[in-house]
């Protein structure tokens, strides 16, 4: 059987590398041809320009003045409404606490307007199918009536005759695991069931028709559970308080679903909240005074959030587009015009470095870089296009500070190569022991940038996420690069004559780097002390000792020095 040497091994990892740049810049035009890809990659805010709206809130059926607490609220549905459908970089913030400034890039469509506009839609809806949700309970020291099983017309909400084959199909065709499903979900008609996930379990129910809207609710809150002797249970609960119309309906539905046994899914309750399922659950008393108690296991930041979505989730609030304009970008054409050619100025810089230090090997370093930079710019581009990323100037400035790090890796790499040759090897086994031992430290570098970079940018806001973006996404571009590219091309030039026999333009001459060979010639082998690493070092330390003497030991090492010149000289003239 053919034996597959380093040589083979390289070419294939090359052709694998040229593959995936094919197969990207493919999907890229591919896209372009039957979609909005495009090959340039989409700008934010600050470089594009877009569309300036400002909201007025609107109370549905004219109640009283929005709170400042309702107003931030607003904000944060809108945002995570912006958020999901794909838009980057986008600017949200109150004005003069009453209205509502959406800065978005570009020009959004019908859809995205529809989305800021809408007001928040929370309902109580009745368990009819499916499991996983929080296990949590609703309970209440009144004891219940039992009541009869339903008929088998569909004449409440929890009759499973809602079930259609079409929304029994949809059903088992929902994959709540999928992000696009909880970002895509819709609110389906009050007087309809609906199919619907609960993103934080991945639960998936067919739920019946509205019952208590959540415009019912009054406030809710969260603290410790305590039982029916009012002592504390150690255990944090959410506490819902419902107005007099929504007490009534929450009665009946806690009377219909505490008839059912425990385990049949028609026992919970769903709390909806923008087609997405906040929690399910089951009922355990029938709630009299519309004041239910949601427990199970919460930690205290659970049963904030709970109680905070419950508390204004339920926002009777929409806003209205009192104006909309076009904005130019902030920064605009010139200062990302700065922004590549100070990119530029670096990468030449790097350039110039490499074939000064590297000679001929910098070139390596450059067609390295040039890769790096290829896979960064088409996976911005396919983002763009795919989950609409767009590229801001503190994305840009991430990408110019990458090419730096990039650059460090080479380095890194080369400097252990030219360490071995140095010890006697040859190239070609200077190239293989110098690869191990410098991809752990690159690994360990990339590592140390890609968690800097995501730590980044889940605990930064606005413009500095772009950063950490493009500083996570180059650092693991330039692990591709260096692993399929950089290290499989220096595999192949060692085989070559012109770095392997060291030419005094490739970068890798023995004699300019000092190497010292095994064998020195008159039965004379290298030791430890002929390296120059070692004198390197020794004469470092001798310098730094040096420097370190009093007055004092300088002249004693003068004078030990002298004499013991005298007694060479003496020794030499006693052979002669």
């Amino acid at each position: 059987m053919p034996r597959t040497g380093p040589g083979s091994a390289a070419k294939k990892t090359l052709l694998w590398l040229g593959v995936i740049i094919a197969a990207l810049a493919l999907l890229l035009g591919g896209g372009s041809m039957w979609s909005n890809a495009s090959w340039t990659p989409k700008l934010a805010l600050d470089l594009e320009g877009g569309t300036q709206m400002i909201l007025a809130p609107e109370v549905q059926g004219g109640g009283s003045d929005i709170t400042t607490e309702q107003l931030d609220q607003a904000v944060e549905i809108i945002r995570q409404r912006v958020d999901g459908s794909g838009v980057s970089e986008a600017e949200i913030s109150t004005q003069s606490n009453r209205n509502v400034v959406v800065s978005l890039p570009g020009v959004p469509d019908a859809e995205t307007r529809e989305l800021i506009q809408a007001s928040a839609n929370m309902e109580f809806r009745p368990v009819l199918s499916g499991g996983g949700g929080q296990g949590a309970a609703v309970t209440d020291p009144t004891p219940a009536e039992q009541l009869p099983t339903p008929s088998a017309e569909p004449t409440d909400a929890s009759d499973t005759n809602w079930i259609s084959p079409e929304l029994q199909t949809q059903f088992e065709t929902t994959d709540c695991l999928n992000p696009d499903t909880i970002a895509n979900a819709e609110q389906a008609p009050a007087d309809q069931p609906m199919v619907a996930c609960e993103p934080g379990t991945a639960g998936k129910y067919i739920l019946g028709p509205v019952e208590v809207p959540g415009v019912d609710i009054s406030t809710a809150s969260f603290g410790m559970a305590q039982g029916n002797n009012g002592v504390s249970t150690n255990q944090w609960a959410v506490n819902i308080e419902f107005n007099g119309e929504g007490t009534d309906k929450f009665r009946s539905v806690t009377e219909r679903l505490f008839a059912f046994p425990e385990g049949d899914p028609r026992n919970q309750f769903a709390i909806v909240l923008d087609g997405q399922i906040i929690s399910a659950p089951t009922v355990n008393a029938v709630i009299t005074d519309g004041k239910p108690q949601i427990t199970g296991n919460f930690t205290q930041e659970s049963a904030e959030a709970l109680s905070e979505q419950l508390k204004y989730g339920a926002l009777p609030i929409s806003f209205e587009i009192q104006s909309e304009q076009q904005v130019s970008a902030t920064l605009g054409a010139d200062q990302l015009r700065m922004g590549i050619i100070a990119g530029l100025i670096g990468l030449a810089l790097v350039a110039v470095y490499s074939l000064f230090q590297y000679r001929a090997l910098g070139l390596v370093t450059i067609a390295s870089l040039v890769v790096a930079g290829l896979l960064s710019y088409l996976a911005i581009a396919i983002l763009g296009w795919s989950h609409n990323y767009r590229l801001s100037l503190a994305g840009v400035a991430g990408l110019i500070v990458a090419i730096g790090q990039t650059a460090d890796s080479f380095i890194v790499y080369f400097e252990r190569i030219r360490d071995e040759l140095r010890d006697g090897r040859g190239l070609v086994s200077a190239v293989d022991n110098g690869w191990k031992r410098a991809k752990r430290t690159v690994l360990a570098s990339k590592a140390v940038n890609i968690l800097a970079a995501v730590v980044l940018y889940f605990v930064a806001v606005g413009n500095v996420r772009g950063f950490a973006f493009t500083l996570g996404l180059t650092a693991i571009a330039d692990l591709i690069v260096v692993f399929m590219f950089t290290h499989p091309t220096m595999v192949l030039l060692a085989r070559t004559r012109f770095f392997g026999e060291g030419h005094r333009f490739s970068g890798l001459d023995p004699s300019r780097l000092g190497a010292v060979p095994l064998y020195r010639g008159a039965g004379r082998v290298r030791t430890p002390a002929d390296s120059p690493a070692v004198r390197g070092k020794n004469r470092a330390a001798a310098k730094e000792a040096e420097r370190r003497m009093t007055i004092a030991e300088r002249r004693l090492a003068e004078k030990q020095e002298s004499m013991a010149g005298s007694g060479r000289s003496s020794e030499k003239d006693g052979e002669s």
